[in-house]
């Protein structure tokens, strides 16, 4: 069973940054995007960037020049650098994961989440 474990979040004032990292564990496979999204009060959970096995990128019009998803050595895992962050970043963050699985398609998987507070 795909675990995610999720690193970061915090309390940061307007214009910092944050870094969340997420793991993925339990089996894999190649066929793959993993990402961010977030929950803010009231809100629905909306896509905040996404990147799949082959490396490719997907940004929300909010997030595009200040935040940069990036997947290092360790495929199975993301980093979310969240730069001149702004009040309405304010919002609970989740990792998410689909992976297409051999003979049962496509599957998903959700972190608990990590709660990112922008406030002076």
């Amino acid at each position: 069973q795909v675990q995610l474990a999720e690193f970061g979040g915090g309390l940061v004032q307007p214009g910092g940054s944050l870094r969340l990292s997420c793991a993925g564990s339990g089996g894999i496979f190649g066929i793959n995007v993993m990402g961010w999204y977030r929950q803010a009060p009231g809100k629905e959970r909306e896509l905040v960037a996404k990147i799949d096995n082959g490396g490719t990128t997907t940004y929300t019009d909010s997030a595009k020049g200040r935040f940069t998803i990036s997947r290092p050595n360790n495929k199975n895992a993301i980093i979310l650098q969240l730069n001149s962050l702004k009040p309405e970043d304010t919002a609970v963050y989740y990792c998410h994961l689909g992976h297409l699985v051999p003979g049962q398609g496509w599957r998903e998987a959700w972190g608990q989440g990590t709660l990112v507070t922008v406030s002076s």
